[in-house]
C-alpha cells in the first residue's frame, strides 16, 4: 500500500488541500467536523474527508450533514488512503490504539485531552510521532481561548491562583473522573503559566451522581514559589470557568467562557492614595481580546503545524504533563477517600 508520506514533497509548502478526518462522532467529534466544515466554507485550503465510527449510524449522519464520507472503522479508513491528518476524538481508552495506526500510516493526529489513559501510552504515543515524523497535538482547548492568549504577554511572576471550573451534571465523558474530564484543563493552563516544578500537592474529592470523582479541589505549591488552588465540579448547579491569579503589584482575572481578561494594576511607585479613593491607586485595564472560537483557533493552529511542519502549541510533552499531575491528584484523592473512609473508594 501506497504510504501516505510518499507524497509529502508536493504537499509541503503549498496551498496543497489537506483531508482530514474526525476519528469519533460523538459530542466532540462532531465539532471538530463541523469547524473543520466551516474552515472549508471560509477559504481555508482543507477539507473534511471522512467520519469514521464504530456506530455505522452515527458516522454516516454526521458524513451527510457536512459532506464527507463514513467509514465504520479505522481499518476502512486507512485502506482509503486518502487522508493526510485526523482528529482523534475517541474515549480516552482508546487513544493510543487509534492513533498509533494513524501516524504509522503518516497521518498527523490531534489528539483530544486527555492525552492517553496512563503516562505509559502517553510515552507510547510521543515514541511513535518521533519514529514517523509525525506533527501530534494534544486538544488542550483553553490555550487557544483569546482570554488566554491575551495573558501570556503579561505574565512575569504567578504567585498564587483561584481557579474555578463548575459544571452541570451531563451524562457526557462519564468515563473518566472530573479531574481528567474538566480540570485538566486549568492544569494545563496553571502548568503553562508558572512553568515551575510541583514540590508538593494536596488533593481532595468526592462521587456523588457516579462511581468516579464528581467534584474534587486541590493544592498545587511549586518550586517558584507559587501557590495554586483549583476546583472543579461537574455537579454545580451553575456554569463556572475562571482563572484568578496574583503577581507583583498585579491581580488578573480570566473568565474562559466570556473570553474577558481583567487586569489590575497597583502602582508600585508608592503614590499616596487620593483621600477618601483608596482604590485611586489600582488601574483598571481591560485588554482588547479579538474572540474567536477556541475550536477553531486550535483547528487552524494544528493545520498550520502539518502545513508548515512546526511544533505544535501544545505537544505531545505537554499533553503528558498536564496527564501526570491529573494522575497524581487521583491517586492523593484515593488516599484522602480511604483514609476518611468514603465507602466507594474503599
Amino acid at each position: 500500500m501506497l504510504r501516505h508520506s510518499d507524497y509529502w514533497e508536493s504537499f509541503l509548502n503549498s496551498t496543497f488541500r489537506i483531508n482530514v478526518a474526525v476519528i469519533g462522532a460523538g459530542a466532540f467529534g462532531r465539532n471538530h467536523a463541523r469547524v473543520y466544515h466551516e474552515l472549508e466554507q471560509q477559504g481555508e485550503a482543507v477539507h473534511l474527508a471522512a467520519i469514521v465510527d464504530a456506530d455505522p449510524v452515527r458516522a454516516d449522519a454526521v458524513a451527510r450533514e457536512f459532506g464527507a464520507r463514513a467509514f465504520g472503522s479505522l481499518d476502512q479508513l486507512l485502506t482509503w488512503n486518502e487522508i493526510q491528518a485526523a482528529s482523534v476524538a475517541v474515549p480516552t481508552q482508546f487513544h493510543l490504539a487509534t492513533a498509533r495506526p494513524l501516524m504509522e500510516a503518516g497521518i498527523d493526529v490531534l489528539i483530544e485531552k486527555p492525552i492517553a489513559a496512563t503516562l505509559a501510552e502517553a510515552d507510547e504515543l510521543a515514541q511513535v510521532a518521533k519514529q514517523y515524523q509525525r506533527i501530534a497535538q494534544v486538544g488542550h482547548l483553553e490555550r487557544f481561548n483569546a482570554a488566554v492568549r491575551a495573558t501570556y504577554p503579561l505574565l512575569n511572576h504567578p504567585l498564587f491562583f483561584e481557579v474555578h471550573r463548575l459544571s452541570v451534571f451531563s451524562p457526557r465523558s462519564l468515563d473518566v473522573d472530573v479531574v481528567l474530564d474538566l480540570m485538566i484543563h486549568d492544569l494545563d493552563i496553571v502548568l503553562s503559566f508558572v512553568n515551575s516544578p510541583i514540590e508538593r500537592l494536596h488533593a481532595v474529592g468526592l462521587p456523588v451522581l457516579t462511581s468516579k470523582v464528581d467534584i474534587a479541589n486541590v493544592r498545587l505549591e511549586f518550586a517558584s514559589g507559587c501557590v495554586a488552588n483549583l476546583t472543579a465540579s461537574r455537579v454545580s448547579t451553575e456554569r463556572v470557568r475562571k482563572v484568578r491569579f496574583f503577581q507583583p503589584h498585579q491581580y488578573l482575572s480570566i473568565d474562559y467562557g466570556r473570553q474577558d481578561l481583567l487586569v489590575f494594576t497597583v502602582d508600585p511607585s508608592g503614590t499616596n492614595p487620593v483621600p477618601g479613593q483608596p482604590d485611586s491607586m489600582i488601574k483598571v485595564a481591560k485588554p482588547v481580546v479579538g474572540a474567536e472560537e477556541p475550536l477553531r483557533a486550535e483547528l487552524r493552529a494544528f493545520l498550520h503545524s502539518v502545513r508548515t511542519r512546526t511544533q505544535p502549541v501544545v505537544p505531545l510533552e505537554d499533553g503528558r504533563r498536564a496527564l501526570s499531575v491529573a494522575l497524581d491528584i487521583l491517586s492523593a484523592i484515593r488516599e484522602h477517600g480511604q483514609r476518611i473512609q468514603v465507602p466507594s473508594m474503599q
